[in-house]
């Protein structure tokens, strides 16, 4: 090599990890190559995010007619098995297995379950919107077995794909490599989400069966390809587990471990906060602002910027050693700005606002989710990471299902009572009922912020206590 192409290639070693944020994820032990093949399962979790909450969504109102009512029913049910999370990560962790799999078998009986609810969705769905032979019952029993096995596969896979990667990279690696994680999720719902309306242009019974199928069997495939020769085959650390404790009795372990009570407070403070605005935004774009169909499409893109560009600096920030629960209350206080920004945009009627405020929600809730991830599966004892990671992701599925419904609901009320005019004339709006959303979330937002301050407090003195009631004691700022 000529001395200036040893320079060149010396200049491109130390920019390269700089422009590719997610390249400093790799090490010795987990390659890039085995670190994004290991990624596709996160990429199959965001196209079935996409396709239950975004793609049916619409076509079973719009297309196939189905009530508004019971689709919502419909899109809930993934969120009752939520709370199961925290069992399967337990379940993984303490998996008998004579060929010395822990996080295998589980992956894959999620793959499966997810498999069976897409392939027989988009047949339940045409029974359910009353174009066929079959009784109504029928159609109802299908379209709900079919949702919720949907829902149960992906929390499956994705409580045990994040355990698994927690058990391959190593510690000093974690939070770059959670920041990729995340990161492939995102991309998976952004690109499915351009996909699955490429395809369905123009709507047909038979083209939502092929591309609901075909999601189906896309799923089997990155899955299985995401698996392969990934989790060790050790016998000796699956074998004679029987005397291993029960469920009850390793969250005893657990929270016992740290203030494990007050960190999920905290995660589900600030997810509600972040999430109840999720089916309001673009709402309050058109209603309010008067903005097309195309403008507001495009909030989907700001917040998964914004969202991608918070992980990148997460990452960044954990691994130069900041405390996770500073950099998640950062995002916090980004939200809280995000959310000031979004409710002035109305009376200053500024759509840069608007989108500014859009792209800051998606940077906020980017910083506080990978902040919060990475913090629970670093306290994790030796052992209990997938029940560690259960717990987070039971908590912050949970926080946003309710924090969305909570959200429509007093927009309905609030916006109705101000229109009749029973709030007064001056609020007689329809941007009242978003507004009050928008504070309300701001309000959660706060609360999350008191909720963190002892975690940061106890993280700088003594990370084995924390007081048991909430309380002001620091900030996440560290004063």
């Amino acid at each position: 090599m000529t001395r200036a192409g040893a320079a060149l290639a010396g200049v491109w070693t130390r920019v390269g990890p700089r422009f590719l944020p997610f390249a400093d994820a790799a090490t010795p032990e987990l390659p890039i190559g085995r670190l994004l093949r290991l990624s596709l399962f996160q990429v199959s979790v965001g196209m079935a995010a996409v396709l239950l909450i975004g793609t049916l969504n619409r076509v079973m109102i719009v297309e196939l007619d189905v009530p508004a009512g019971l689709v919502a029913a419909m899109v809930a049910l993934p969120l009752g098995f939520a709370p199961l999370r925290a069992l399967i990560g337990f379940r993984s962790d303490t998996h008998r297995s004579v060929l010395g799999w822990r996080r295998v078998p589980y992956i894959w009986f999620g793959s499966l379950t997810q498999f069976g609810g897409l392939a027989i969705m988009p047949f339940a769905l045409i029974i359910l919107s009353g174009d066929s032979n079959g009784p109504a019952w029928a159609g109802h029993a299908a379209a709900a077995l079919a949702f919720l096995l949907v829902g149960a596969g992906m929390h499956m896979v994705q409580t045990v794909g994040l355990a698994l990667a927690a058990d391959l990279a190593p510690a000093r690696s974690l939070a770059r490599v959670v920041a990729l994680l995340t990161a492939m999720f995102l991309l998976g719902m952004l690109v499915a989400g351009l996909a699955f309306g490429a395809l369905l242009a123009p709507f047909s019974q038979l083209r939502l069966i092929q591309v609901i199928q075909g999601a189906a069997v896309l799923t089997m495939a990155l899955n299985i390809l995401a698996l392969w020769k990934q989790e060790p085959r050790d016998p000796a650390r699956t074998r004679g587990r029987g005397d291993s404790p029960g469920f009850v009795e390793s969250w005893r372990l657990l929270s016992g471990s740290g203030p494990w009570g007050r960190r999920l407070v905290v995660i589900a403070l600030g997810t509600a906060g972040f999430a109840m605005q999720d089916v309001l935004l673009e709402p309050y774009g058109g209603q309010v602002l008067g903005l097309g169909v195309a403008a507001t499409t495009t909030l989907t893109a700001l917040l998964a910027l914004g969202g991608i560009i918070g992980l990148v600096l997460a990452a960044r920030a954990l691994g130069g050693g900041w405390d996770a629960h500073r950099v998640a209350g950062a995002g916090v206080l980004l939200g809280a700005f995000a959310f000031a920004a979004i409710i002035f945009a109305a009376p200053l009627d500024s759509p840069a606002l608007f989108g500014c405020g859009a792209m800051l929600i998606g940077f906020g809730a980017g910083l506080f989710a990978h902040a919060t991830l990475t913090a629970c599966m670093g306290a994790a004892p030796p052992g209990q990471v997938g029940l560690a990671l259960g717990a987070w992701g039971a908590t912050q599925a949970s926080a946003a299902g309710l924090g969305v419904a909570v959200g429509g609901l007093l927009r309905d009320g609030v916006g109705a009572l101000a229109l009749t005019g029973r709030l007064g004339e001056a609020l007689a709006s329809t941007a009242t009922g978003y507004g009050t959303v928008y504070l309300v979330e701001i309000a959660l937002l706060f609360a999350t912020l008191a909720a963190m301050g002892p975690l940061v407090q106890a993280a700088r003195e003594d990370p084995s206590g924390l007081p048991s009631r909430l309380g002001l004691a620091g900030t996440p700022t560290g004063t």
